[in-house]
């Protein structure tokens, strides 16, 4: 079982069901995981902020830093494997608060509100999600069921 990093601002596909793609310490990021059993392939994003306009050079270098930009990509490497809009699950998980406790900046809320409209306004249904909250995630995407599972060290486990 061949395990692959998502780095912050990273986006990794697959279609090994020997894989397992991961990202660790999600706080106010999101990440995206997506899936088409048929295919059998999949893909996860982590994304930092939700819109690519406050810093298009960035975005232009590092497309999966944005929402507007990293989704679509995302999405657009997939069907490159062989995946199909019709039959991918997705599932969205992080836009805690974790270093804006009073809830200043919103960071998390607005990851969580841009990645919803983008799906909606792309006639996507997200399967399941585990958001929001104070406290970071780890998130697996297995290939080989299509399975996302999220976690943390404090013992917090949840399978969507």
């Amino acid at each position: 079982m061949a395990q692959i990093i998502v780095g912050v601002a990273d986006l990794k596909i697959s279609n090994s069901r020997e894989d397992v793609l991961v990202t660790y310490a999600l706080g106010s990021c999101l990440a995206v995981a997506v899936f088409d059993s048929r295919a059998c392939v999949g893909g996860m994003l982590h994304f930092m902020l939700a819109e690519s306009s406050m810093d298009p050079r960035k975005a232009e270098l590092r497309p999966a830093m944005f929402a507007d930009t990293g989704i679509p990509l995302l999405f657009k490497s997939c069907y490159k494997l062989g995946a199909d809009k019709r039959r991918m699950t997705v599932k969205i998980i992080g836009g805690a608060a974790i270093l804006d406790r009073e809830n200043r900046f919103r960071i998390g809320h607005r990851n969580i509100a841009a990645a919803r409209k983008i799906f909606w306004k792309n006639k996507v249904f997200i399967d399941g999600e585990d958001t929001g909250g104070n406290f970071d995630r780890t998130v697996r995407l297995d290939m080989s069921t299509g399975i996302t599972s999220v976690s943390n060290a404090s013992g917090y486990n949840k399978v969507l």
